[in-house]
């Protein structure tokens, strides 16, 4: 569903500028109290449409730390689409993240519910802003001092070092910031999968249902192991090895970038009297790397912004991600072409959209959510980041070699954690379990790499697997999102979600959709 998008892409942007529990056993740790007395009324006047759904919200009460549960106490906003469903076609309630990490997802629900047509019915949806974010009790920083444009000559190193300096000061006014020290080490998975559960209680439900995507399916294998018993239709969409960090997850996306980019340029290369970047593979690929290898040098100027090679990479990053997104990649780097050899440029919608988000003056603190998360886990489904930038440095010199385009990328430090001193002291999660989860990917996921949901596919030993041989990142319902539907991975979805029964294998969509 709900996938990274130019205008999602702000974490990297501002940075360049317990054990396993059995499934029969009781859960870890205990939920807020049960007993809650939720006020619902309307949402807050920035969730119009969620108002205009008929939406009703409230704020559950749950530890900050809930190895005290008698201590200091933070709030989670939680929204409510209510089914008109009698009671004996209830079937309960089912949750949703939007991943992220650190996205908001209270108005999630109203996504959800266009892809879940009539199953709709059977469920009140809940849509939550995990901890510290959205209208949860929120984590501020201090703010961000503006960020220095790139010059007209730079290099490699002058790039990276303006990195790590950026990233170690969005550690300090994060970590320095009023009470800060202390709300930070309880910003993580482990804590977010408590207060799902948190909520399920207060709202007097036994079980809860869930989807999520890319992080947020993270998030719901980890909800499966810390409360298997209480776990009951569960869908992750776009899931990882749960045996890797996330910056481990990050540098497994560079062979499936590349291998995507040699698939972008087979395609360009058959549409050079559009766009003009080459005439065979070979030569699109040329024109890329020419772009960058001279960005490196001197920053591409557009509309009177200058665009060093990281950000080059990422706006690159972002338009790969999908097969549809093909062709507004390829008029986004004959822009870039163009503006690279002096000439004047009207940028496209996608490049205008990035140049943008670089202007806008909330684009360093609009990412904290991801930065909270990312930093504050101890090693997975986030965390586990090198404390020393040199490390950063080697690995994504090394990379060039295979990974020309996307190895200095995803290989550098996308967020501050080297300078986090604010970790959880939990462990992190081990997955193993045999919850009965319906888990789907896109075979060419150049997000999180298909390796990695068949690691999680193997430790989820009740899980059956939908995949998609597609490129994408996210399955379920691509067709809201203006993508091509994948009909039969949509229809495993709402099949589970309606009647509970898990296909009898794992299945394969074909590019057309249907399975085999």
């Amino acid at each position: 569903m709900r996938v990274a998008s130019l205008a999602t892409a702000g974490l990297g942007l501002t940075c360049l500028l317990a054990g396993t529990v059995p499934a029969s056993a009781a859960p870890a740790t205990p939920s807020a109290p049960a007993h809650q007395r939720l006020v619902w009324g309307p949402c807050s006047p920035q969730q119009q449409e969620l108002n205009e759904a008929g939406a009703q919200c409230a704020k559950v009460t749950v530890p900050l730390d809930y190895s005290d549960p008698g201590g200091p106490t933070i709030r989670i906003a939680v929204s409510r689409i209510k089914t008109d469903a009698k009671h004996g076609k209830r079937r309960g309630i089912l949750l949703s993240n939007p991943g992220g990490p650190g996205g908001p997802g209270l108005a999630n629900t109203l996504y959800l519910r266009s892809a879940l047509k009539d199953v709709a019915d059977g469920y009140d949806l809940i849509g939550f802003d995990p901890r510290f974010l959205g209208e949860s009790t929120p984590i501020a920083c201090d703010p961000a001092a503006p960020t220095p444009a790139p010059g007209p000559t730079t290099t490699r190193r002058e790039d990276f070092e303006r990195s790590v300096r950026s990233a170690r000061d969005t550690a300090r006014r994060c970590l320095e910031h009023g009470d800060n020290a202390r709300l930070l080490p309880h910003a993580t998975s482990r804590n977010v999968a408590r207060d799902m559960d948190a909520i399920r209680a207060a709202l007097g439900e036994r079980r809860l249902s869930y989807y999520g995507v890319s992080y947020g399916a993270d998030l719901g294998a980890v909800y499966t192991q810390m409360f298997p018993r209480r776990a009951d239709r569960i869908v992750i969409d776009s899931s990882t090895d749960p045996t890797a960090t996330q910056y481990e997850l990050f540098q497994r996306a560079g062979k499936p970038l590349e291998e995507a980019l040699d698939a972008w340029a087979g395609w360009t290369a058959r549409h050079d009297g559009t766009y003009r970047l080459g005439k065979t593979p070979v030569q699109v690929r040329s024109t890329v790397q020419q772009l960058l290898d001279g960005a490196e040098r001197r920053p591409v100027t557009v509309s009177g912004v200058r665009l060093d090679a990281p950000l080059l990479r990422l706006v690159l990053r972002q338009l790969i991600q999908h097969e549809e997104y093909d062709p507004a990649l390829a008029a986004t780097v004959r822009d870039l072409a163009d503006a690279a050899a002096g000439r004047p440029v009207e940028p496209g919608p996608e490049l205008a959209a990035m140049l943008e988000l670089l202007a806008s003056p909330e684009l360093a603190d609009s990412m904290l959510g991801g930065t909270l998360f990312m930093c504050g886990d101890s090693g997975r489904p986030a965390g586990g980041w090198p404390r020393n930038p040199e490390t950063y440095w080697k690995n994504m010199e090394a990379s060039r070699a295979t990974q020309p385009v996307f190895g200095p990328l995803v290989n550098s430090m996308i967020a501050p954690c080297a300078f986090w001193t604010s970790t959880s002291r939990e462990p992190a999660t081990v997955i193993g379990n045999d919850v009965p989860v319906l888990m789907l990917q896109a075979r060419r996921d150049n997000n999180v790499p298909y390796e990695g949901a068949l690691a999680l596919h193997r430790r989820l030993t009740g899980s059956r697997l939908v995949t998609a041989d597609i490129r994408s990142h996210g399955v379920y319902g691509r067709g809201l999102d203006g993508l091509t539907p994948v009909p039969c991975a949509d229809r495993a979805v709402n099949d589970y979600l309606r009647e509970g029964t898990l296909p009898g294998a794992d299945l394969t969509c074909s590019r057309t959709g249907e399975d085999r």
